[in-house]
C-alpha cells in the first residue's frame, strides 16, 4: 500500500480554512430629564418602536413587554428586510440585552442600560457587531445608531410633557 502523504506537498494536507471574523463595538450615551421608569417603559414596550431610527414595526402585540427568551420579528426602515430579535437578558429598570439576527454572516448584540445620576437619567446604548459582514453593515447603520439613545430620551421626555400639560379648556369650562 502506498502512502500518498509522502508524495503530496505538506501545505496541501494541512490546509485549514481561515475565517475572517470582525468585531465592532460602540457605546452611545445621553442624559435625559425623564425618570428611570418612563425610559424603562419606552424600552420594554416592544410594540412601540416609533422612537427607534432603524426599526419600523414589530410583530409583537400591544402591551407585551420584554422577557428573556422572547423571539420576535421586526422590519427595518432601511428596506423590507425582516429581522429576528431574541431577548437575552432583562434586569428590571436597569438593562435590556437583545440579539439581532438579520443575515447570515452578521450578528448584532444591542444593550440598553439606564442609570440614575445627579444630572438626570443616563441612557447607554451599546452595539456590538460580529461576523465577516460587520464592516459593511456598520457603514450602513452607524449614523442611525448614533441617534438611538437621544431619540429614546426625547420620546420619553415628550410622553411626560404630554401627560403634564393641562387640557385646553375655555374660560367657562368648569
Amino acid at each position: 500500500m502506498i502512502n500518498m502523504s509522502h508524495f503530496l506537498p505538506f501545505k496541501f494536507l494541512r490546509r485549514k480554512r481561515r475565517r475572517v471574523q470582525h468585531t465592532l463595538a460602540r457605546t452611545y450615551q445621553t442624559i435625559s430629564t425623564a425618570s428611570v421608569d418612563a425610559l424603562w417603559q419606552k424600552i420594554i414596550d416592544l410594540a412601540d418602536v416609533s422612537w427607534h431610527p432603524l426599526l419600523a414595526s414589530t410583530n409583537v402585540p400591544r402591551g407585551l413587554v420584554a422577557k428573556p427568551g422572547l423571539i420576535y420579528e421586526a422590519v427595518t426602515r432601511l428596506g423590507p428586510l425582516p429581522i429576528r430579535i431574541f431577548v437575552e437578558r432583562v434586569d428590571h429598570r436597569e438593562l435590556l440585552s437583545i440579539r439581532i439576527l438579520a443575515l447570515p454572516g452578521i450578528e448584532e448584540r444591542v444593550t440598553y442600560e439606564i442609570k440614575s445620576t445627579v444630572c438626570g437619567t443616563c441612557i447607554a446604548y451599546s452595539v456590538t457587531l460580529q461576523g465577516w459582514l460587520s464592516p459593511l453593515i456598520w457603514s450602513l447603520i452607524r449614523p442611525y445608531s448614533a441617534r438611538v439613545a437621544s431619540d429614546l430620551a426625547q420620546a420619553a421626555e415628550g410622553a411626560i410633557a404630554g401627560n403634564l400639560q393641562p387640557p385646553d379648556r375655555g374660560c367657562f369650562d368648569f
